[in-house]
């Protein structure tokens, strides 16, 4: 399944949905919420990815998204950037990398990043407010020119888009990026 995603970008698409189904059990021991969650075959794996640290898992993602035609046609694959610094490593990057190798594309790891010190975007629930404290700590940390290239904005969940319009808008005005377009792996069926 292939969902198509709107945006400020020039073409986006999700691989899947990430959930399928999913079921309150109530509480744990502890006072936390307890699901009984049907995840999408894409959806599983990146959970298995980033909440498992299966790094077995990243061929598998990528043998997906090779049915995406034109992907080598990119200058260049830039990952989202990302919130959890404390991961072994990071996901997104892992599937950049991967795909990239097997596309023939350069992959510019930390392109962009986020400042420390940023609210929490699952506390805020307003796209708009999310936009705003966003464009506030995403920033291009690299030196390297992409001034008139066309570029592959990559992340594994696409939840309100609010992330990936600010890092867009950023590509285009300040990095002068000719086109840029996305690729996730899964979108939520919510947008919260």
């Amino acid at each position: 399944m292939t969902i198509e995603i709107e945006g400020n970008w020039d073409k986006g698409f999700a691989y899947d949905v990430h959930t399928l189904d999913s079921i309150y059990l109530g509480p744990d021991e502890f006072g936390h919420k307890q699901f009984d969650t049907t995840r999408s075959e894409m959806g599983g794996l990146v959970y298995q990815l980033k909440y498992r640290n299966d790094k077995s898992v990243t061929k598998k993602i990528v043998d997906r998204l090779e049915k995406y035609k034109g992907i080598q046609k990119f200058d260049a694959i830039i990952p989202a950037p990302y919130s959890s610094k404390s991961r072994l490593y990071q996901p997104v990057d892992e599937i950049s990398l991967e795909l990239g190798e097997r596309m023939g594309v350069n992959v510019l790891i930390g392109f962009l990043k986020k400042k420390e010190g940023g609210r929490e975007l699952k506390n805020i629930t307003v796209r708009e407010e999310r936009i705003q404290e966003l464009k506030e700590v995403i920033f291009i940390a690299s030196e390297k020119n992409i001034s008139g290239q066309k570029v592959l904005l990559l992340d594994d969940l696409y939840r309100s888009g609010a992330t990936l319009t600010v890092a867009t808008e950023i590509l285009y005005n300040q990095a002068k990026a000719s086109i840029v377009s996305v690729l996730t792996m899964t979108k939520t069926k919510s947008n919260r």
